[in-house]
């Protein structure tokens, strides 16, 4: 009876190990890369100092950017990816700024070796709303 006992266990861990590898076969590496950053930027709401930089994120789904500062005092960040598009393979690899008075603002980093183009928020500047409110303000009033 125990010998049929190991035959029925030594089946059943073999089976629950074949389920699982199919499983593990299937998920997809991290995208990773490095890059490196002339001058300070802010994205989102950080401040990213120059340097180096290696990043990760998964890339089956929208999620964490992972940024890793490997040159001078290290730093690390996590940023939240607004939207994801695809991306062509004829696309070049970068990040896009949008420069303001205040500074520049990554929006997003295309990265075709991995057929997307990450997208992020950049917070409205200070003037932008001052403008926005008097607008709202001038148009309230005139009515």
């Amino acid at each position: 009876m125990s010998s049929i006992r190991k035959y029925v266990y030594a089946a059943l861990l073999a089976l629950s190990t074949l389920s699982f590898v199919p499983t593990l076969a299937s998920a997809q590496e991290p995208a990773r890369g490095r890059f490196t950053l002339p001058h300070d930027v802010h994205w989102e709401n950080a401040i990213v100092p120059a340097g180096e930089y290696q990043f990760s994120i998964e890339s089956d789904a929208i999620g964490v950017l992972r940024l890793d500062k490997i040159s001078g005092a290290r730093a690390g960040f996590m940023f939240l990816v607004r939207d994801q598009q695809p991306s062509n393979l004829t696309d070049l690899s970068r990040i896009m700024l949008d420069t303001t008075s205040s500074g520049s603002y990554v929006t997003s980093m295309q990265l075709p070796d991995f057929g997307m183009t990450l997208n992020f928020t950049v917070p409205a500047s200070k003037a932008e709303k001052q403008m926005a409110s008097a607008a709202t303000m001038r148009s309230s009033s005139g009515q």
